[in-house]
């Protein structure tokens, strides 16, 4: 059967299981796995086997830099370190854990080589976890961790497979390893930051939302390709490049770009992530097969993984449990810094002739503090506490980087087909066990999510900041037309009357909270519903322009454009949020 066939029946598969999966509450990777599975077992059917390099290089970069790109940078500074034990400390302690106990279990196992599958199951997919998490309202700094370890575990991972395959061919120190993973990040955050703001300064001049997203699609690659060439993380250069160009593209792209950016990427990042879920199942039964063709015991190699699939949810466990202590005590020092550094602000302050010099230190000090105070203040205000923990701790599926490293092991390694088995063993049995049961988990736990009403009442107070300073600029004295020619006070009012009109809609909404029915007699209410009833007949007069072929087609695909665009206004209007 030909391969694009595949691709075919493969896509329509993810969409009607995606479909299919939120009638019944069931996060779409879960069903896929199963589905895949269920594809093995039909007679006839023809084997599809996957290239780990395939996965590794080119499905794994556009995936990890169309969720980067959605990150807010602000909150990943906040939580690095929190980020940065989970997705570094962890997968060590959790790939030389398992490692260890492969090693005892395997009698011609060597340690690098036992240490090589540990690093292969090691780093958790979080892809089901915050699609769950969304659903049930997890709070934002909870996935935003999760989202950040999802971004940098791999890379992890990755660095210490190699360290660990070179390991069977040669003796590695352990200060050749350290050395070789630090250089191995440092030079992958250069090669991010730098691709990352290169890109975004040429993204920004094109000017064109089909060339900007012709040039979006290739970042990930160039990231990528060049950072593994000098033996660096490729991962990392990609997470980084995407951090950069989600936090450049507000200043420097486009909105229709912004616009055309996100849904493109969405739209990849939803084909790759549940496109290795169904290969991870389809995959599965010809594995078991190869392990039975060279006379392995599937049943221990299956036993044996979820020996390690318990291990990594212990380590997990028991890892939560100080990082959550350690963050609190880390507040606490947080706390005591920045009252100092106010006190040492109030001092540069209260001298009487500063120095130019002084000036710039005393205005440098002002906005470190400022800033340390707000992200302290932020952090407080979304403790994690230990129903967070909890969710934290049972949020560790396995999935992406598991499937391809694990076909990516050397094929002198002992034991080989037996150990890839057992990484789909850790892969599938996390995604099951964890994946089904942790909206339970998250249900029980307690866990409260952002505050509806507040988020409305600080949205609306984000608007009329924004409207004010838009106001604002029409008050400049010398306010006149491109041309040259002076502004009628008619238009200049009624350009006020539509720039209040989102602020005062927000602070209605929030105002009245949830109570939809306290709306429905509202001014703005009332302006939405007309420029609804006009939209829908100005839409039904353009399909009927369209059908008589009166228009040049350019004509109508330009006013089809403003039509949706300010429908997606007054639907914003109706409940502001993240789409």
């Amino acid at each position: 059967m030909d391969i694009s066939l595949f691709i075919v029946i493969g896509v329509v598969t993810i969409v009607a299981v995606s479909a299919f999966s939120k009638r019944l509450g069931v996060a779409s990777p879960l069903l896929l796995v199963l589905v895949g599975i269920g594809y093995s077992y039909i007679p006839g059917a023809p084997e599809i086997v996957v290239a780990p390099e395939i996965i590794l290089t080119g499905v794994l970069p556009p995936l990890l830099y169309s969720a980067a790109i959605t990150v807010p940078i602000v909150d990943f500074r906040r939580n690095l370190g929190t980020i940065g034990a989970l997705s570094v400390l962890l997968v060590v302690v959790s790939a030389f854990g398992t490692g260890y106990v492969l090693f005892l279990l395997f009698p011609d196992l060597t340690f690098p080589a036992a240490l090589a599958l540990g690093a292969v199951i090691s780093p958790p997919d979080v892809v089901a976890a915050t699609a769950i998490g969304r659903r049930l309202g997890l709070p934002p700094r909870l996935l935003t961790i999760l989202e950040g370890e999802g971004l940098l575990n791999d890379a992890t991972a990755l660095v210490l497979l190699r360290t660990a395959i070179a390991a069977t061919a040669t003796t590695v120190s352990f200060a050749g390893a350290v050395g070789d993973f630090l250089y191995s990040a440092s030079s992958a955050v250069v090669v991010g930051l730098v691709v990352g703001w290169l890109t975004v300064r040429l993204r920004g001049r094109l000017r064109d939302s089909v060339l900007d997203t012709a040039v979006s699609f290739a970042v990930p690659f160039i990231a990528f390709i060049p950072a593994e060439r000098i033996g660096a993380s490729g991962v990392i250069a990609v997470v980084v490049a995407g951090l950069v160009a989600g936090h450049g593209s507000a200043r420097y792209s486009t909105a229709q770009a912004r616009i055309s950016e996100r849904l493109n990427w969405r739209t990849v990042q939803f084909v790759l992530e549940n496109g290795v879920f169904l290969v991870m199942g389809v995959e599965i039964v010809p594995i078991i097969a190869r392990v039975e063709e060279q006379d392995r015991n599937v049943v221990a190699a299956v036993a044996i993984g979820l020996l390690c699939t318990a291990i990594l949810i212990l380590l997990r466990f028991l890892f939560v449990g100080p990082l959550l202590l350690a963050l609190r005590r880390r507040n606490e020092r947080a706390e005591k810094v920045n009252r100092r550094l106010r006190m040492a602000v109030e001092r540069l302050r209260g001298m009487l002739d500063p120095s130019e010099r002084e000036t710039r230190r005393r205005e440098r000090a002002e906005r470190i503090s400022r800033r340390r105070a707000i992200d302290l203040r932020a952090l407080q205000a979304q403790g994690l506490g230990w129903r967070g923990g909890v969710v934290l701790s049972w949020a560790g599926m396995r999935g992406v980087v598991t499937l391809a490293a694990a076909q990516s092991l050397p094929t002198d390694i002992p034991y080989r087909e037996q150990l890839v088995l057992i990484a789909f063993t850790v892969a599938i049995a996390t995604l099951l066990l964890q994946g089904s049961t942790l909206p339970l988990v998250i249900r029980a736990s307690g866990i409260r999510g952002a505050d509806r009403d507040a988020d409305r009442r600080e949205f609306a107070t984000l608007l009329e900041e924004l409207s004010q300073a838009g106001i604002d600029s029409l008050e400049h004295p010398s306010l006149t037309l491109p041309g040259g020619g002076g502004i009628d006070e008619d238009i200049l009012t009624r350009v006020r009357s539509d720039t209040l009109i989102g602020t005062e809609s927000a602070w209605e909404r929030a105002r009245q909270g949830t109570d939809d029915e306290a709306l429905l007699d509202s001014p703005h209410r009332q302006y939405r519903a007309l420029r609804r009833e006009v939209l829908d007949a100005e839409r039904a007069a353009l399909l009927e322009a369209r059908s008589e072929g009166i228009y040049a087609s350019r004509l109508l695909a330009r006013a089809q454009v403003l039509l949706d665009l300010e429908e997606t206004r007054l639907q914003q209007f109706d409940e502001p949020g993240p789409h």
